[in-house]
């Protein structure tokens, strides 16, 4: 009998702490440091996988992320070592996935062509934003000119291209949004993250907010209306959303994403990454230490505190399959669900939610509606 993850697949994380500058909004785990020593990190990156695999033998890998923090400053070669490593210790699938996120301030031609060479396929581009006064208030370093560069510069040398964009942000309303939606449309991408601007504690953006100090966000309401136009503006151009802030022209989908989504299995490599993992039928919760040179030393010593695995409950593995499966817009397969634990999704607390139009059930798989979407916390209560 197949084991739950089967379901998502199995991919690896690779977190890369370091920024040019921490933005005012980024709650990631995320460093500005003067001096690094690429080639001790290169080194900590194939450690782990070479002594982590032995626990997960018989792998396929679907995908590997590198994620950050900017991985578009480390240097290719440890890219490629990592690559290198997964493969030498992993079945890989026929179509493996292998995105990299980039900056466009730290985006040239021959920097692209190492990471091309070194194995990466998509990169994900931070854009943020197609208009230089939100990039400024955003705090990026980029101009929209260096962006539409390095996205012209992404699309020449790998096959698959994505990138990000926040809206719902300071002084912005429907009608900004929905101009500058097209003007990001107008480029062809073919996949696309679109994030409402979210205010977090411990952020610069969280202090000044506390402080009264950042004027002109968008209300509740507001931000709902954004939402709305966004699917209708991304299903009118062939990019439906696939999840709650990602949308793709059909067969663009993330695969690494769509391993979380899936509640696959996913390894995570780097400071604070942390993953989902079954190990002789259990699943456990791995976690990294946080601070980029405790986890680098934790790994050159063989110290245990370099990861945790934390088994995680039937109960609370159904809860975290629904919460990631309905943000998907192929829902969640109850069938799934009932197996990991039958005591939430009941059929009288489905088939209110079907009553008020907020979801839809078909054979074993619910979904939530247009309507549902945006009350998507509302409906994992009443479905937990």
């Amino acid at each position: 009998m197949s084991e739950d993850w089967e379901s998502g697949g199995f991919g690896l994380y690779v977190h890369w702490p370091f920024c040019e500058s921490k933005c005012p909004y980024c709650d990631f785990n995320s460093h500005v440091a003067s001096e690094i020593s690429h080639s001790r990190w290169r080194k900590a990156y194939v450690n782990e996988i070479e002594r982590l695999a032995s626990s997960l033998p018989d792998r396929r890998l679907d995908s590997i992320f590198f994620g950050g923090g900017t991985p578009s400053l480390m240097d290719p070669g440890t890219v490629r070592a990592v690559i290198d490593a997964a493969r030498a210790h992993w079945q890989t699938d026929n179509r493996l996935e292998i995105t990299l996120e980039a900056n466009p301030a730290s985006v040239d031609v021959g920097r692209f062509q190492d990471f091309s060479f070194a194995g990466v396929s998509r990169v994900s581009l931070g854009v943020q934003s197609l208009r230089d006064d939100a990039l400024r208030l955003l705090g990026r370093r980029h101009s929209v000119a260096e962006a539409l560069r390095a996205w012209d510069v992404a699309n020449q040398i790998f096959e698959r291209t994505s990138f990000d964009v926040i809206y719902a942000r300071q002084f912005q309303d429907v009608e900004d949004w929905s101009a500058e939606l097209r003007d990001v449309l107008a480029l062809n991408p073919r996949h696309l993250s679109l994030y409402q601007l979210t205010i977090e504690e411990g952020t610069a953006f969280g202090d000044r907010y506390d402080r009264g100090k950042l004027p002109g966000l968008p209300t509740d309401d507001l931000g709902a209306d954004m939402f709305d136009l966004t699917q209708e503006i991304c299903d009118h151009a062939g990019l439906p959303g696939y999840e709650t802030s990602n949308h793709a022209v059909p067969g663009e989908e993330s695969r690494h994403n769509m391993i979380y989504w899936r509640y696959g299995d996913y390894l995570g490599i780097g400071p604070g990454a942390h993953g989902r993992l079954t190990i002789s039928g259990q699943r456990f919760a791995q976690t990294s230490p946080r601070n980029p040179m405790s986890w680098l030393s934790a790994v050159e010593t063989h110290a245990d505190s370099r990861m945790a695995l934390d088994a995680i409950p039937l109960n609370e593995q159904s809860e975290e399959y629904l919460m990631m499966s309905l943000r998907l817009r192929e829902g969640c397969d109850l069938a799934r669900l009932h197996r990991l634990s039958g005591a939430i999704a009941t059929p009288e607390a489905v088939q209110r939610l079907q009553d008020d139009g907020l979801i839809w059930k078909e054979n074993e798989r619910i979904g939530t509606t247009a309507r549902g979407r945006p009350l998507l916390n509302g409906i994992l209560r009443a479905l937990l």
